[in-house]
């Protein structure tokens, strides 16, 4: 029997209400009282008194709701500590020093009234209690369709065998926390059946329970049962340390290959090469790494029970080298790039548009050059200076039009006076 916090059942609620009617109405009278209790068969039994006054000469129980002698199990005095056995005395009563019953391996025929008298010397009081005696419950026993299931996907359904009929006394544990339905899970309404419609890897025990009539719990065996899951995930490890699935590795070098993986049951590994099966371990390992070892590898990492995989790829290549490092770095080509020859075509190009824009300016700036010049050594009507009286009648003349007063126009001839060189006007 699992002992832990008692609940309220039916039974303790009526029997404790019974006693404290009765308690209370005896307090009120100055009567003592019985109270009223439940016992298990097998277990001791107990018939308490309450409101005892002082002094008491005598306690004599009673089988019955009467006093007779023939009814009396037991009496006993206080004072002088005698004892005395009655007609009901089966040698498994018992009377304490405050007066209390106790009924020892208490059987089923046991429960029925009881009746106590009490001598105070100066009056005798009488009280009759009610003692329920219960066959003591079984724990449930506990069943289940199937204790193995997939993560996730399977279901499982748990049946709780019981006699008791009512279904506030019986409770479900998973993972020893009590449970109720939800998304996960569904309790029948006589809860003695569970339906998990799912499990996690960390769902690793179920067990179900009653409540006895004393408000203990009584549980099952427990069911433990076995999830199947993975994997999640494959890590693959390389020595030397691969970059971005690409590991260089000169030829005659030693590599090893690592592959792990997490699942239950232990997960079936495959490595392929290059398209074809390889190997069946976890690891592979190349002491002197030849050309035919180079290429694409594959560790695929299996669940046949859960019907789950995973896989991982490596490349084997042999390193690249780098003319401005003494060291090598794997073939890895990210970003922008060009090749030699679109390198020297753009630089042609270049050169040739340089020289092309050099040959337009200077063009531009002969071109500009002469023009003015030229337009300086052109000669004017005002420029001209004549260095002869004979090279000065030969200048040109300018006529302008003049109106008159009466309408009629004539020409002026404006000669222009230049001074030539070596004579004066």
């Amino acid at each position: 029997m699992h002992l832990s916090r008692p609940r309220r059942s039916p039974w303790r609620e009526l029997v404790l209400v019974a006693s404290l009617l009765a308690w209370g109405i005896c307090q009120a009278s100055g009567q003592i009282s019985i109270i009223s209790s439940l016992g298990i068969e097998g277990y001791e039994a107990l018939l308490e008194l309450q409101n005892v006054p002082e002094g008491v000469q005598e306690y004599s129980w009673h089988r019955g709701a009467s006093d007779s002698a023939d009814s009396m199990i037991v009496s006993y005095q206080p004072p002088s500590q005698a004892w005395q056995p009655g007609p009901m005395y089966s040698s498994r009563e018992n009377v304490t020093v405050k007066g209390h019953l106790v009924i020892k391996d208490s059987l089923l025929n046991d429960t029925g009234s009881y009746t106590v008298r009490v001598d105070l010397g100066n009056e005798t009081q009488r009280a009759t209690g009610w003692l329920e005696i219960h066959e003591w419950e079984d724990d449930p026993g506990i069943s289940a369709n199937t204790t193995s299931v997939v993560e996730y996907r399977d279901p499982m359904v748990v049946f709780c065998h019981t006699n008791v009929t009512d279904a506030t006394r019986i409770q479900w544990y998973v993972n020893a926390l009590n449970v109720s339905s939800n998304e996960q899970m569904t309790i029948s309404p006589d809860r003695k059946t569970l339906i998990l419609h799912q499990l996690s890897r960390y769902d690793f025990m179920i067990r179900c329970g009653i409540e006895n009539v004393l408000g203990f719990p009584q549980k099952s065996d427990i069911i433990f049962p076995k999830v199947f899951y993975g994997p999640d995930s494959v890590l693959l490890r390389t020595k030397p340390s691969n970059f971005s699935s690409v590991l260089a590795a000169e030829v005659g070098s030693a590599v090893q290959l690592d592959c792990t993986s997490t699942s239950s049951p232990g997960p079936t590994y495959r490595w392929i090469h290059n398209g074809s099966f390889l190997s069946s371990a976890a690891s592979l390992n190349f002491p002197s790494l030849t050309w035919e070892q180079m290429g694409r590898y594959r560790c695929i990492v299996e669940n046949p029970v859960a019907g789950l995989s995973f896989y991982r790829n490596v490349r084997i290549q042999r390193p690249r080298k780098c003319p401005l490092l003494s060291g090598t770095i794997p073939e890895i080509r990210t970003g922008f790039y060009l090749s030699g020859s679109l390198v020297v075509f753009f630089i042609g190009m270049t050169v040739l548009g340089g020289v092309y824009l050099c040959g337009v300016l200077i063009y531009f700036l002969i071109t500009r050059f002469s023009t003015s010049k030229c337009a300086s050594k052109v000669p004017t009507l005002w420029n001209l200076k004549p260095r002869t009286v004979r090279d000065a009648a030969k200048m040109p003349q300018l006529a302008l039009p003049v109106g008159t007063i009466d309408g009629t126009s004539n020409s002026i001839m404006i000669i222009t006076a230049v001074p030539i060189r070596g004579h004066s006007l």
